[in-house]
């Protein structure tokens, strides 16, 4: 079944759109908590807080939406990672239970708290690559719609009753 002209153009524009912004390069930025655009500016003001705007280049971040989805990461790797480890270590040499939890109670925490920013700084990049969440030239979807009646009332809260 052919496809017109006018969705072809439409899905080959989109493509161009995504290109322009590199992936890799922007999730490696991201990983090493630098802006996705520049490089040059830090990512987070503190350790898990990112920037509204990059210092450097002026990029927007405050569209970002990690929400959970970093730690839901670190948790499966992090996991996968201990897990792993727990039982080799106890199939190959058999220590006593308090050397296992004197080795992976630490090792999990360390693990977590180093992926933790990691993991979000590429996500965030991720969404400005993909131009996601207001990353994009158009509206951001997750902002609240405006009620067209409140904009009507001169004290823009509607009729009063």
């Amino acid at each position: 079944m052919p496809i017109g002209r006018e969705l072809a153009g439409t899905d080959d524009a989109s493509r161009t759109s995504r290109s322009d912004r590199p992936l890799q390069a922007a999730l490696l930025r991201g990983a090493v908590g630098r802006c996705p655009a520049c490089g040059e500016g830090r990512m987070f003001t503190s350790y898990l807080k990112v920037a509204d705007t990059c210092a450097h280049c002026g990029e927007a971040l405050h569209h970002q939406r990690a929400d959970d989805a970093p730690a839901y990461f670190t948790m499966v790797i992090v996991g996968h990672v201990v897990v792993a480890g727990l039982l080799s270590v106890e199939k190959l040499f058999a220590p006593p239970t308090w050397l296992q939890m004197a080795i992976w109670l630490p090792m999990t925490l360390v693990l977590s708290l180093v992926l933790l920013p990691i993991i979000k700084g590429m996500l965030v990049a991720l969404q400005w690559a993909l131009r996601m969440h207001g990353f994009g030239a158009g509206k951001d979807p997750a902002e609240p719609e405006v009620d067209p009646a409140s904009e009507l009332s001169p004290t823009g809260g509607g009729t009063a009753r």
